[in-house]
């Protein structure tokens, strides 16, 4: 069978697979708990990467061993940031693609009970809330951003928290508030010690994992809160945990943003481990001018995105 008669989730499970038995060294057992199958699948998934040259094995002599490029290094090092996971194909299903790198950078992240894991809104951190991630009893998951009432999912950010804690074992915190309170109820916030204790968490967050909104302009999904039609704001290059930034990376303010529910650019840059997960080239941007403003030392993202942010760095 050709490698072009697999779904891209067949791959992705394939490279999943490979990567937990080679790289992580975990048995066949093991993989199929984590995945969810079984065993004699997970024994036919790792043939079939074999197979299809997902896993190539070399033999090398010492003589000839060279120090080839690595292109996730290399993006890390344009970016300046600290480390970046790839997945090998185009993320087309957010959640299954992401999972696994996803799950690397959280288990990197060596979290234990007590700590604290802050959540982002959108549609990647809300598609991965619904997949397998490494389970820490004990963890502490906290919204970096009010949503309550907004219509679409992936903006419902105590639903997303919920989830993650749910899938990591964790302790949910949640935050009852709009994104944009009405100054009366942001008044209101700044007293309450429920607000209070929850936000307070975002000082001592040991990690974070946020989404990497697209320009505002080209958005067919954003935080009912967001003023659109405001010019400053439509120029801008996207946004982390609604903080909005130009392609330089310094912010944008616009009508309202002081009344917003967000965890700040100085908080986050405090966050020992910060990985932000985004896809697809309308991010391009959007993932550099993040990554100018400081908004994350880490970055998970596909093999195409790498490529084209290698291209604009390159050519920066």
């Amino acid at each position: 069978m050709a490698p072009r008669e697999f779904t891209r989730r067949d791959l992705a499970l394939m490279h999943r697979a490979a990567r937990l038995y080679y790289l992580d060294e975990l048995n066949q057992a093991g993989i199929a708990e984590r995945l969810a199958v079984s065993r004699p699948t997970v024994s036919r998934l790792l043939a079939e990467a074999r197979r299809i040259g997902i896993v190539r094995i070399t033999v090398h002599d010492p003589d000839t061993l060279g120090t080839g490029g690595d292109e996730a290094e290399r993006l890390a090092e344009l970016l300046g940031i600290e480390k970046v996971w790839l997945a090998p194909f185009a993320a087309t299903d957010l959640g299954p693609s992401l999972a696994e790198p996803v799950g690397e950078a959280l288990r990197e992240a060596g979290l234990e009970a007590g700590d604290v894991l802050l959540v982002s809104s959108g549609r990647t951190v809300w598609e991965l809330s619904h997949e397998a991630l490494p389970a820490v009893p004990g963890l502490e998951i906290v919204p970096t951003v009010g949503g309550v009432s907004e219509p679409e999912a992936w903006h419902q950010t105590n639903e997303i928290t919920r989830a993650v804690a749910e899938r990591m074992q964790g302790r949910p915190h949640f935050l009852f508030t709009q994104a944009m309170p009405s100054p009366a109820m942001r008044h209101t916030l700044a007293e309450d010690p429920e607000f209070q204790r929850v936000t307070g968490f975002w000082n001592r967050a040991d990690a974070a994992l946020v989404g990497v909104g697209a320009p505002p302009a080209g958005r067919d999904s954003i935080s009912t809160s967001v003023p659109l039609d405001d010019e400053g704001l439509r120029a801008g290059a996207g946004d982390v945990c609604l903080n909005f930034y130009r392609a330089d990376g310094d912010p944008i303010d616009f009508p309202g943003s002081e009344r917003m529910v967000r965890i700040a650019p100085g908080q986050l840059h405090k966050v020992p481990r910060t990985i932000a997960v985004a896809v697809g080239p309308e991010k391009v941007p959007s993932i550099v001018g993040a990554a100018r403003a400081g908004m994350f030392n880490r970055l998970v993202t596909d093999a195409p995105t790498a490529q084209a942010l290698l291209v604009s760095l390159d050519g920066a």
